[in-house]
């Protein structure tokens, strides 16, 4: 089985993906997205950005490597009505099913930088949108102080190491590794531009609780759980997150609501 479908198809994302809802609409309300607008959403999970795409009139088309996540943004879609709003399995490396220059616009937050293989990514998102069209990505920063930088930092320290020629994601959220990427695929330099925004986590429960959630339901922390148990330091994971989520925490005891940074990429083709 291909290795990034097992990592995103094990435990359920929709139990984080639960916590950005709110904002996942206010960065679409940003985003310049019309009626009529052809979308393609990619690594597009249960429909965080799809969902609100498709609320402002746009047809969107949501493709995600996880069967399971695709089966629940397509029940969300039909759960609100929105006929124009389908997703589909793929994987973003191979988007041989979608003709060239299909879409107005094509958006990526927090997606397409896990696939493997990032040149074919790149070229993929070019390829299928249309002269004139944007590309816009929402990235995580390595490196960043803000929570999922340093949930995958720390999850790191108790997994093995990868595999030889593993590219990290994080890499995405490197100005002159996206810029590279892009401009292998054709595009200029000055069409490509970057900002840096936040994403705010918001959860009824307490931090402590939103560890449980990450333990449980997402594949990469669910993973370095699993590496730790077997060294005997799940205890040390658990309280370096718990830590970790405690500090960055401004909802009080009983509320979560954690701001992370993230690098938005605009590419105009």
């Amino acid at each position: 089985m291909n290795p990034n479908k097992a990592l995103w198809e094990k435990g359920d994302f929709t139990q984080v993906a639960a916590t950005m809802r709110e904002s996942g609409e206010e960065l679409v309300n940003k985003l310049g997205i019309t009626k009529g607008m052809k979308v393609l959403d990619l690594g597009c999970g249960d429909g965080t950005t799809a969902i609100p795409e498709a609320r402002l009139g746009a047809d969107v088309t949501g493709v995600d490597i996880a069967a399971n996540l695709v089966a629940a943004g397509n029940a969300r879609a039909k759960a609100e009505g929105l006929g124009q709003c389908r997703f589909y399995e793929g994987d973003a490396t191979d988007l041989h099913e979608l003709k060239n220059g299909s879409f107005d616009a094509v958006v990526s937050i927090f997606g397409a930088m896990f696939a493997p293989k990032p040149f074919d990514v790149a070229k993929e998102m070019v390829r299928v949108t249309r002269p004139g069209g944007k590309i816009i990505m929402g990235n995580w920063i390595p490196g960043d102080p803000t929570l999922v930088a340093q949930i995958l930092k720390i999850s790191s320290a108790y997994t093995p190491p990868p595999p030889e020629g593993f590219v990290s994601p994080m890499l995405w959220g490197i100005e002159a590794n996206v810029t590279e990427r892009f401009k292998s695929a054709g595009i200029n330099e000055e069409n490509i531009s970057f900002t840096k925004e936040s994403f705010t986590f918001k959860a009824p429960y307490a931090p402590a609780n939103f560890v449980q959630v990450f333990k449980n339901y997402y594949g990469p922390t669910m993973n370095a759980f699993e590496a730790a148990e077997k060294n005997n330091k799940s205890d040390e994971l658990q309280h370096e997150l718990e830590a970790l989520f405690n500090d960055q925490n401004t909802g009080g005891e009983q509320n979560t609501n954690i701001k992370a940074t993230f690098l938005k990429v605009t590419v105009v083709k």
